[in-house]
């Protein structure tokens, strides 16, 4: 999870739910990367990564919809 201090945008990955298809950190790899096990996650320490214009469309690109956003 990550929160935008700037839009209150909390982005969260469902570790559940990923496959590792790896579509949002090629979508905005400065906010999305994925771990030694290759599942996505929110690259620590971005907390303005919902302002980056690329989070909704990594949103959409996830074929398992594992990435949500939501304002708290």
């Amino acid at each position: 999870m990550m929160s935008d201090e700037a839009t209150g945008t909390v982005i969260r990955v469902d570790q559940d739910r990923c496959v590792g298809a790896g579509m949002c950190a090629l979508t905005a790899p400065a906010v999305f990367t994925q771990d030694d096990d290759g599942f996505s996650e929110v690259i620590p320490g971005r907390e303005d990564g919902g302002g980056d214009p690329m989070v909704k469309e990594a949103v959409r690109a996830c074929p398992v919809q594992a990435i949500s956003t939501e304002s708290p």
